[in-house]
């Protein structure tokens, strides 16, 4: 009997597929293509490329699935994972020119009061000019420097902002990037030196709620918070208060609960703008094309034995 490789994964090409079915050809595998809208999905995939967990909770034989995303908080307490009986990797390196690209509108669109001008618009009104900022002479600190945190900054430096820093579990500074590098400890340290705070840390347990009611209070007046990390990353809770007063603004794509709840103030609170969860996806080719050629990068690590290059630690949450 043959191995079988069961992909669910959307929107993808007839190139996309044909890579797929030749490199499994030539490792003696057979493919499955599958919609999420089966009401069965198929449980006897040896391998699964696919964001969603719901083909690993009766999957007998599987031993390795290849997420789609960079997040792998929906994996979490599955026992195949947990047990080691499956190993599993994500697509983390595939989403930086997309997210960064993302990151760069959201803080534009804050910083130049594009939120107010748009809804004047829609009111069908020639709103007068409001004062503005810039990333020019911003100190702009990175809250996670990996991929996203990465390209984003990349991008952010050619504005001539008067300070990077950069904010890691580890303390590394990619190629000298960052002007300072503070640890997760640390973060205190460089809040009040903030202008700009952008978050792309993972969800784990450390990041959970890192920005409460106490680490929002250390940043300057002004200062404009850019989250496309998990929503719980910041209090919710704490923040309201924070952008009602118009202390702080903020630009989020990603929420403690998602969709946001239609009652959620949020919705109407001001000096905020709210993205349904979009940075990221797979709706720019570039990064299909990339988590296409990650998985079979490390399908054939996986098929010769050698260890996976994105192998996912559920218990660290990356």
């Amino acid at each position: 009997m043959s191995r079988k490789l069961v992909v669910g994964v959307p929107d993808l090409t007839e190139g996309d597929k044909k890579q797929i079915i030749e490199a499994a050809d030539r490792n003696g595998f057979e493919v499955e293509f599958c919609t999420m809208q089966e009401e069965a999905l198929p449980a006897d995939g040896e391998i699964v490329f696919s964001g969603s967990p719901d083909f690993a909770k009766n999957a007998e034989k599987l031993r390795w699935q290849c997420s789609v995303s960079a997040g792998v908080n929906q994996f979490k307490g599955l026992p195949v994972f947990e047990n080691g009986t499956a190993l599993l990797s994500n697509s983390s390196g595939a989403y930086g020119v997309t997210i960064a690209e993302h990151l760069v509108m959201m803080t534009l669109e804050m910083l130049r009061r594009q939120v107010e001008f748009a809804a004047a618009a829609a009111r069908k009104e020639w709103h007068k000019p409001l004062p503005v900022k810039s990333v020019y002479g911003s100190r702009v600190t990175f809250a996670g420097t990996g991929d996203i945190g990465f390209e984003t900054a990349k991008r952010i430096r050619a504005f001539e902002p008067a300070a990077l820093y950069g904010v890691n579990r580890k303390g590394r500074n990619p190629e000298n990037l960052f002007d300072r590098i503070y640890t997760q400890e640390q973060i205190e340290e460089v809040l009040p030196q903030t202008d700009i705070l952008i978050i792309s840390m993972p969800g784990t347990e450390e990041t959970f709620h890192m920005l409460d009611e106490k680490r929002l209070a250390l940043l300057p007046d002004g200062a404009l918070i850019v989250n496309v990390g998990r929503g719980f990353i910041i209090d919710e809770a704490a923040l309201l208060p924070e952008l009602t007063a118009g202390r702080l603004a903020a630009a989020l794509d990603v929420f403690e609960t998602e969709p946001l709840p239609a009652d959620n103030p949020l919705w109407d609170c001001p000096n905020l703008l709210i993205l349904p969860h979009v940075a990221g996806n797979m709706t720019l080719p570039h990064t299909r094309e990339k988590i296409v050629a990650q998985f079979l990068e490390d399908f054939d690590n996986y098929c010769a034995g050698r260890p996976l290059l994105r192998q996912v630690d559920l218990k660290a949450g990356y």
